[in-house]
């Protein structure tokens, strides 16, 4: 058992997900709740706020895909402690497989390996891509701890794992082939990333801020500058968030929703490099030791953001607003 596996079990049994676990939101305010608890979380630890939002996504995933008696039977791992994670990327040249009842091939950037009790992955098969729900203590996969050599993010475990002639039950498979990029489940989920990615901009502003003030610098004027626009950009961040959250359900054409998702991962990505860039000036030499608390959230957002296609994301959004289906208001 690792540190971090406890770190996760404890944050989602913080939560109140153990025994009532989160499913689609179905209100406004169940959508801004869930997000607000991802945007805590990582506010404080963005590495566990990256494992906590995977473990969110694979639930919905059973709880929308699965029949009736796996999500009762995922009810019942969670309530003892489970802890789940999405691992969908394939591995170069080894992409994973399901033949018959044989799993065999990879994934890559898989978050979570050797911390996770369950995760939830996409194997080719002949009828399609196929979900399935994987006991990594019965399907254990081969972990390759040696690709994860980067600045920030370490904490997250994201490896590279293996499976050979890897048995699964039946019972494994979660709904028909071809479900996992269904929309607007598929592009909309980005909006919980982007809540822990605003959560990691308020950290910068809330580290920022706590150094200055134990240094006896927080009145410089110049200091109390960037002080203001760190605030404002958090501020720029979570209100984004917010208010695609409420969005999600006034926009009658799905297109027009997932564009408002895409335009949420921009705005916040591009508030998230502008605090990185005043954070390090406020600090200084200081916010480099890797001893100091403003270091670690430095580089871990800083990896965080390196989200996948962001080219595909500001196209999406340049086309609908092209097209009129994204509307400006107050």
């Amino acid at each position: 058992m690792t540190a971090m596996a406890d770190e996760l079990r404890s944050a989602i049994a913080a939560m109140g997900w153990a025994e009532h676990p989160p499913g689609d939101p179905r209100t406004i305010e169940d959508h801004v709740a869930l997000l607000a608890k991802l945007y805590d979380i990582g506010r404080r630890d963005l590495p566990l706020g990256r494992l906590v939002e995977g473990h969110v996504d694979a639930v919905q995933i059973v709880r929308r895909y699965g029949s009736a008696a796996q999500v009762e039977r995922l009810s019942g791992i969670l309530a003892q402690g489970a802890t789940l994670g999405v691992w969908n990327a394939g591995l170069a040249g080894e992409p994973l497989r399901l033949d018959g009842e044989r799993l065999t091939g990879g994934k890559s950037h898989a978050s979570g390996a050797g911390v996770l009790s369950h995760a939830v992955v996409t194997a080719d098969t002949a009828e399609g891509v196929q979900l399935l729900l994987l006991d990594l203590a019965r399907v254990a996969p081969v972990i390759d701890r040696d690709w994860w050599r980067v600045t920030g993010m370490q904490r997250s475990e994201t490896h590279l794992v293996r499976w050979r002639d890897g048995v699964i039950a039946q019972d494994d498979r979660i709904g028909a082939p071809n479900l996992y990029a269904r929309e607007p489940f598929f592009s909309g989920g980005a909006l919980r990333f982007v809540a822990v990615h605003a959560g990691g901009v308020a950290g910068l502003c809330d580290l920022t801020r706590r150094h200055l003030v134990e240094a006896g610098r927080a009145d410089d004027p110049f200091q109390s500058a960037r002080l203001a626009r760190l605030f404002a950009l958090a501020e720029v961040a979570a209100a984004i968030v917010r208010r695609t959250a409420r969005c999600w359900f006034g926009e009658e054409v799905e297109e027009a929703r997932l564009a408002r998702v895409a335009a949420a991962r921009m705005a916040v990505a591009d508030a998230a490099e502008q605090a990185i860039v005043i954070a390090r000036e406020a600090v200084g030499l200081a916010g480099q030791f890797l001893t100091h608390p403003l270091s670690a959230m430095l580089t871990d957002l800083a990896v965080y953001l390196r989200q996948p296609m962001p080219d595909a994301q500001r196209l999406r959004v340049g086309q609908a607003v092209a097209q009129g289906l994204l509307e400006l208001s107050l």
